[in-house]
């Protein structure tokens, strides 16, 4: 993390978030990938994130941050998405002070890289970065320092789990990232994934355990279900990787 500014890097977390008035926490949809935008603030301090922004929907987002009175530090990514351009660079120049995080292994250009350990303050809370690769290379997944949530991006979807088939995806290094970084938390720990295209919004780490029937599944099982999926090449890919590869750095509106 050279020159990176996210404060206590890398260390253990020792912030408890239930810390008297509870984490303000708002979950937005873009339609057309699917896409859940989830905003975290701190009621007391004001400041806040923002978690997997799309383009088109980034000044409703800074709108809402308006409206709440908050201050938003970061714009963080999950990974790089194939199916919306981030929201990330535009929020930069929507909010002034706001900075761009991707995690290093993504090979994506941003203000700030995380690396597996490292965590993210916003007032008196903190989101812990766990490396959950295999959809692709750079996932991670964001956990709320008293593991009460977590966002896990596309590795661990409601029922499902995000592809293994392109962007040096692996499907046994999903199942490993998914037990052994996802499936240890508290079985009461809310799930929020980056896309959901049933209209379901949470789920908890005991419901996919036990439920998701994927991931239930023994990791050669796994790897066969899917080494044949067969889906088709998501629509919006050959420009949205590019241009999320430039992850928060775009050049701002004239």
């Amino acid at each position: 993390m050279a020159g990176a500014t996210l404060r206590v890097a890398g260390r253990r977390l020792s912030q408890r978030s239930g810390s008297g008035v509870p984490i303000l926490l708002r979950q937005m949809f873009e339609p057309k990938s699917c896409t859940y935008t989830y905003l975290l603030g701190d009621r007391e301090s004001h400041e806040a994130v923002l978690i997997d922004p799309v383009l088109e929907t980034a000044p409703r987002d800074a709108q809402l941050v308006k409206e709440l009175g908050l201050r938003l530090l970061y714009a963080v990514n999950t990974h790089c998405h194939a199916d919306h351009i981030t929201g990330s660079g535009l929020l930069r120049s929507l909010l002034p002070g706001c900075q761009s995080v991707i995690s290093r292994l993504s090979g994506a250009q941003a203000d700030l890289h995380i690396e597996d350990g490292d965590s993210i303050h916003f007032g008196r809370f903190a989101l812990e970065t766990r490396a959950s690769p295999g959809h692709t290379p750079g996932c991670v997944t964001f956990v709320l320092n008293d593991h009460s949530m977590a966002f896990t991006g596309d590795a661990l979807l409601i029922r499902g789990c995000g592809r293994t088939d392109f962007q040096q995806g692996c499907a046994k290094t999903l199942y490993h990232s998914v037990h052994e970084k996802i499936f240890t938390l508290p079985g009461d720990c809310l799930i929020y994934p980056a896309h959901d295209y049933r209209g379901l919004t949470v789920s908890t780490v005991e419901e996919e355990r036990t439920l998701n029937p994927r991931l239930t599944l023994s990791c050669e099982e796994f790897v066969k279900v899917m080494d044949n999926l067969n889906l088709p090449k998501p629509q919006q890919i050959d420009f949205a990787v590019p241009a999320n590869m430039r992850c928060g750095i775009q050049t701002p509106p004239s």
